[in-house]
């Protein structure tokens, strides 16, 4: 009886055993990655494709090394490293599922590498649903404004946005439609925060240069390490944006590394057309600036509980980059590893571990 109960009791301590190194050993497969990729026209729902210039390596990571084509989207989390000279414009097919944005990223995006990004469109160069890190790139993202009515306009449109390792971002917009607010950096709640959590910049020892109509900056907050404001003088993170001594939105931010010495012929900042100076803090609100969330407002709307992307149509009038709902999963935002592997190592290391006891409890099992 004994014999039989205690062989039992290490029977059910095997099965529990081998299914928890299941379960863990089943994890990567549930790694945060991108579930399809737009690129050069065509979407792509598995990694491994390749074409000129580009490389869909792994599901969270992208390489670029001479691309020039037609806008990037992906939906979820994308690692995209640089090599050599890259372009990305805006689409205008009439059924493309990215017709305002040059790059346009439904997660958290990091842009590494040794290699530079041009980014245009009409409402954004570059937009991301929650945390832009732009990490030792040299990135130029622009948006004309051209057919864009009741929207912001602006180079980057992220959540949060970060830039560190000697980084370079020259990012522009403006636009002269009715309604358009145009900005450099525009910086959004777009639920991966609330308060100074969220919609907040944050430099390291890298180099900005924001310039827009309505505000250079538009942000809740931010944080300088080993950098500092160049443009506008004595330069502030407001309630809303960036703000001069006085206390005005600055339409025209630019941010440098302490210590550095910009490379021959570069200079401090770019000419936006339509920028202009001393606007007062009401008419420089980022707040009027905000993107429509009306659903009949939206036709690229998301719902909620499918992840299927829905065709965005060509009017260019009314869409709402900021108002595309994610599921409920996405409240909160970790930035994208960069080519973390240590989840190989563990999986070996608790499947060692199971043996060992395994081979303990039937070490110790006597005659039945």
């Amino acid at each position: 009886m004994f014999a039989a109960e205690s062989y039992t009791s290490r029977h059910y301590i095997a099965i529990v055993a081998m299914a928890c190194l299941c379960v863990l050993l089943g994890g990567p497969s549930y790694a945060a990655g991108a579930e399809s990729l737009i690129i050069a026209g065509a979407t792509y729902y598995e990694p491994g494709v390749s074409g000129p210039g580009w490389a869909w390596t792994d599901a969270d990571h992208l390489e670029l090394n001479g691309y020039a084509g037609e806008a990037i989207g992906a939906e979820g989390d994308l690692v995209l490293t640089l090599a050599g000279q890259n372009s990305v414009t805006e689409s205008h097919a009439p059924d493309a599922d990215i017709t305002l944005c040059g790059m346009e990223v439904w997660g958290n995006l990091t842009l590494r590498g040794t290699g530079t990004l041009t980014a245009t469109g009409s409402q954004c160069g570059i937009h991301v649903s929650q945390a832009l890190v732009v990490d030792g790139c040299t990135i130029d993202a622009r948006a004309d404004g051209v057919d864009i009515t009741d929207e912001a306009a602006a180079g980057v449109i992220a959540g949060d946005m970060a830039v560190r390792g000697g980084g370079r971002v020259v990012s522009a917009g403006a636009g002269s439609g009715a309604g358009v607010r145009a900005y450099g950096v525009y910086l959004q709640d777009a639920g991966i925060g609330a308060g100074a959590a969220g919609c907040r910049l944050s430099v390291d020892a890298s180099w900005l240069d924001a310039a827009g109509t309505d505000g250079g900056v538009a942000c809740l907050g931010g944080s300088l390490v080993a950098a500092r404001f160049v443009t506008p003088a004595s330069g502030t993170f407001g309630a809303s944006s960036v703000v001069d001594a006085a206390g005005v939105v600055a339409p025209h931010v630019v941010i440098e590394p302490d210590v550095a010495t910009p490379p021959a012929g570069e200079t401090d900042g770019v000419d936006v057309p339509g920028d202009s100076a001393g606007k007062s803090p009401t008419d420089a609100s980022p707040a009027t600036g905000e993107p429509t969330t009306g659903p009949t407002a939206n036709p690229s709307l998301k719902p909620a509980a499918t992840t299927t992307k829905t065709t965005t149509t060509a009017t260019k009038t009314t869409i709402s980059t900021s108002s595309r709902p994610k599921t409920a999963t996405e409240t909160t935002a970790t930035l994208p590893k960069a080519g973390d592997n240590n989840w190989i190592v563990a999986p070996v290391v608790l499947f060692l571990l199971g043996t060992v006891l395994l081979a303990a409890a039937y070490r110790c099992q006597g005659p039945v």
